[in-house]
């Protein structure tokens, strides 16, 4: 029974330990509760294991799908990889180039529709571009001045020395203009060797000055100009310089 008087305060502990009680019946059994601050506790689960950085990856010549996928032990195989890098790929799988840069572990980004398009306008508009700055091909009268005129054309970018003049003087005293004259009766004819054309060349002087992008058929009024033309800058300079048999 307590005493009458002041009561005493019951000094407060601190404790790093709790008490829990535990009974069966009439017996107490008291136990200690681990704070959090026990070294029990202090031993936390593993942290989760951090997420594969994705990381890129070169084609090289030989690659496939399969084999990348297979190499770098690819969740999803070569047809993850494929969904992942469609927009990289294409639409044939089995059609990857070397140099091309795949993201492996991570999906890599799809550029939106609207951002394709730009850029499908951009490329056609530069393609347009490109065809209205090519030269047009240029194209020639299939007589004898537009035979003269290609000729030079193709003499100048093989530096080759004449003028339009020129050519069509000596043409004129040659063959009057005839692609197809021949002579028959002259020491070269009696030779084998008759002179042809346009410029009236024989045979072997046509071969040996022929000038490559030509026809090979001597008879052809520019290839037989050309090769005249080139003979003559050889042995006279330019055709310009010929004014009478060559």
């Amino acid at each position: 029974m307590p005493s009458k008087g002041k009561h005493r305060r019951t000094k407060s502990i601190s404790l790093t330990r709790g008490i829990a009680a535990a009974g069966t019946g009439a017996a107490v059994l008291v136990l200690p509760v681990l704070g959090a601050t026990s070294a029990g506790a202090a031993q936390a689960a593993p942290a989760a294991k951090s997420a594969a950085v994705p990381t890129t990856y070169v084609v090289a010549a030989g690659d496939s799908l399969v084999k990348i996928a297979r190499e770098h032990s690819l969740s999803g195989g070569w047809k993850k990889l494929y969904q992942d890098n469609r927009a990289t790929i294409g639409d044939n799988p089995a059609l990857i180039h070397p140099g091309a840069k795949l993201t492996l572990g991570k999906k890599s980004p799809v550029k939106p529709a609207a951002t394709r398009a730009s850029a499908e306008r951009a490329d056609r508009s530069e393609q347009r571009t490109a065809l209205a700055a090519a030269p047009a091909k240029k194209s020639y009268t299939n007589d004898l001045d537009g035979w003269i005129k290609e000729s030079l054309d193709i003499m100048a970018k093989h530096n080759i020395p004449g003028s339009y003049e020129g050519i069509h003087r000596n043409i004129m005293r040659e063959s009057s203009g005839n692609p197809l004259a021949i002579n028959n009766w002259d020491s070269n004819a009696v030779a084998g060797t008759p002179s042809k054309g346009l410029l009236q060349v024989i045979d072997p002087t046509f071969t040996a000055y022929h000038v490559p992008g030509t026809s090979m058929n001597s008879y052809d009024p520019v290839a037989n100009i050309t090769a005249a033309c080139n003979y003559a800058a050889d042995k006279y300079g330019s055709i310009d310089n010929v004014n009478g048999a060559y």
